[in-house]
């Protein structure tokens, strides 16, 4: 997987100012203006115009060197990485721009009559032209879909099989769902999108995951957090109790006189972190359950503790 430090050629400690300069000269030399006869240019355009995009803002590249290369890509589509960038960047230095004086008569021609940035963002980084490049195929559309998994799944990650409508026939693929993944998080197959029209290639179908909620488990970042219900003996004595886990049920000390609502962990038995280096705790929350109604023989045994000072 292409790592965006190395295909602007900064270091991982470039100021701003480098990141951007080198952005500019690589794409100057890889415009597919400059190179229309050459699909690997535009292709290398497409690449750098990425990597900009991440490490010139500055909480996308904290969340990319967080993550590492792999673990950015599973946690944020292609959608996220230019959310919110300005497209007005990948055309300064080449004399293009969106107002009167336009060489391509504006925003309209230049994304093929679409005049926001969501609404062409597949005519530009798609493939389906640049700025002078009619002559290119297009690209099929990209596609979207929701895919539903357990808890446990997206926790642990799992692979599904997925069927998909292709050429009028049915063509089966396989997703894999990294550990850790959230709800509303896409995961892209490439080439399985729509159709292109003249011989292009065809689009991306994105997957957005929905994970169901668990009956015990809780999830907090990459913690988990789980209930127990204990009695007020075993919350004064202290006790051992089986706790369910991610991956089976496990031994729980609880120490004497444990106060209720008390989180004990359970360290390493979290949620996977997308780098995949390591994983969130979980936290056994204990409840110490009062009995509502007190037995005859039951009373005079608290009462008599009382008396003893307890």
């Amino acid at each position: 997987m292409d790592d965006y430090y190395n295909l602007l050629g900064v270091d991982r400690k470039a100021t701003d100012e480098q990141i951007k300069k080198a952005y500019r000269k690589l794409a100057m030399k890889f415009h597919p203006d400059h190179n229309k006869d050459n699909p690997q240019a535009e292709e290398q355009f497409k690449k750098i115009a990425e990597a900009y995009a991440v490490l010139s803002n500055k909480d996308k590249r904290k969340k990319y060197d967080m993550y590492g290369a792999e673990g950015f890509k599973q946690k944020f589509s292609q959608e996220d990485i230019f959310r919110d960038f300005d497209i007005n960047e990948i055309f300064k230095g080449f004399g293009f721009s969106f107002g009167g004086g336009d060489p391509y008569q504006g925003i309209e021609e230049l994304f093929r009559g679409k005049s926001s940035f969501h609404g062409s963002f597949e005519n530009v980084f798609g493939g389906q032209g640049f700025p002078g490049g009619t002559g290119r195929p297009q690209r099929g559309q990209d596609l979207e879909s929701t895919l539903t998994i357990g808890f446990e799944e997206a926790a642990l990650g799992t692979q599904k099989t997925i069927t998909l409508q292709k050429n009028g026939g049915r063509e089966e693929t396989t997703l894999k769902i990294p550990a850790g993944i959230n709800s509303g998080k896409k995961l892209r197959l490439r080439g399985k999108g729509g159709p292109a029209p003249a011989g292009g290639s065809p689009g991306d179908l994105y997957i957005r995951i929905a994970v169901q909620p668990h009956p015990v488990f809780q999830r907090e970042g990459d913690d988990i957090l789980v209930d127990l219900e204990i009695s007020l003996t075993d919350a004064l004595l202290g006790t051992i109790k089986e706790v369910p886990t991610l991956t089976g049920a496990k031994n729980l000390k609880i120490p004497p006189g444990t106060p209720s609502h008390s989180k004990l962990r359970l360290k390493g038995m979290g949620v996977s972190h997308a780098s995949g280096t390591a994983k969130g705790d979980q936290f056994v929350r204990v409840l110490v359950k009062y009995p509502k109604e007190l037995t005859d023989e039951q009373r005079e045994l608290v009462t008599a503790l009382k008396k003893l000072g307890l």
